[in-house]
């Protein structure tokens, strides 16, 4: 196995040098650093990390925890995050904090034992106990997709990644109104996540937009899971006068709604139009197919890790939220017929 000397040798340059090149600790001449590069690909030398992380205090490591990673949307994320992380030379470690304040902490002090570098987290619905330990222990930090409002939080702020919430929401409200329907309901999330408050925000502000007046009755919480969800389109098939339209305000929520109807026997558009919040991959393949709102998935995963590496390069710069934009896909669960698709023009050869 090539060992650091060997690799120096090659080069034609000293130890020391090769060492700054690796782990950056002092600048070197680029014609000077191409050769080490070079020297170490023909040689085939892999560098110590362990050692590198003794020199340099950083292990070239990300901590990465959120819930629900079978939920397709956080795996998008996490392979947003993956190719990022993996471009810039970092490793990632990942945690499930299982939506658990309790449970998130302990992993997150976990993933900071393991000296990772910095940290993406989605915050559960209560992050008190979060990020009182970040803060308390400095460590640079981006939440992702959930975030908390640094208006109304005394602790330390942290930059932060998610998209846009309430404009998507409204503008599928609004477009189901259109359509002429007056009563439209709302499956919404977790009570306490930002998601939940800045979606059920969107959908009033479609109510207003629309001239329809708001009736608590139609608001029925799914706890941002498909069983949750199933239980509470029940709830409101059961109403005296039942909504003649659904909004679900993720994809899990949309998979329990989808079973409540089935199992009342219910058709979609029919009998109830339906659109939902996140779009995921088969979603297109549903009869009908899903009018959908589609998140940048992987765009968010691969920003929070610019964000973080921003931070770790500048500690001292002014927190930041960056909001991604989403998508309205337009399909025809929501009663519109099918949009035919655009002409691709082009030659032949």
């Amino acid at each position: 196995m090539a060992t650091m000397a060997d690799v120096a040798r090659s080069a034609g340059v000293s130890v020391a040098t090769v060492s700054h090149v690796l782990n950056g600790t002092r600048p070197v001449l680029p014609h000077t650093r191409q050769a080490v590069l070079d020297a170490m690909d023909e040689l085939g030398y892999t560098p110590n990390t362990l050692a590198r992380s003794l020199v340099t205090s950083r292990t070239r490591s990300i901590g990465l925890a959120v819930s629900a990673i079978s939920n397709p949307y956080f795996t998008e994320i996490l392979q947003g995050v993956e190719a990022a992380a993996l471009e810039h030379g970092y490793s990632l470690l990942i945690a499930d904090p299982h939506d658990d304040p309790e449970h998130e902490r302990k992993v997150v002090q976990l993933l900071h034992e393991r000296r990772v570098d910095g940290m993406i987290v989605a915050p559960s619905a209560d992050p008190r106990e979060l990020i009182a330990y970040l803060g308390r222990h400095k460590v640079p930090t981006v939440l992702l997709d959930r975030v908390v409002d640094p208006t109304t939080d005394s602790s330390p702020h942290f930059d932060q990644v998610c998209a846009d919430s309430a404009e998507p929401v409204a503008r599928l409200v609004t477009h189901l109104a259109d359509l002429g329907h007056r009563r439209i309901a709302l499956v919404a999330g977790r009570p306490g996540l930002s998601t939940t408050s800045e979606r059920l925000t969107g959908y009033l502000d479609g109510l207003t937009a629309a001239g329809l007046v708001y009736d608590e009755r139609l608001v029925v919480h799914g706890d941002s899971e498909a069983a949750g969800a199933e239980q509470a389109t029940a709830a409101l098939l059961s109403l005296a006068s039942p909504p003649t339209a659904l909004v679900t305000a993720n994809n899990a929520m949309t998979i329990g709604a989808l079973r409540a109807l089935r199992e009342r026997g219910l058709a979609v558009p029919e009998d109830i139009a339906l659109c939902c919040f996140d779009d995921f991959a088969w979603a297109d393949l549903f009869s009908p197919r899903l009018t959908a709102i589609a998140q940048p998935s992987r765009d968010i995963g691969a920003q929070a890790v610019r964000v973080l590496l921003d931070r770790l390069a500048s500690p001292d710069r002014p927190a930041r939220t960056h909001r991604l934009p989403c998508t309205f896909v337009h399909r025809t669960s929501c009663g519109c017929p099918e949009q035919p698709l655009p002409s691709v023009k082009g030659t032949v050869s």
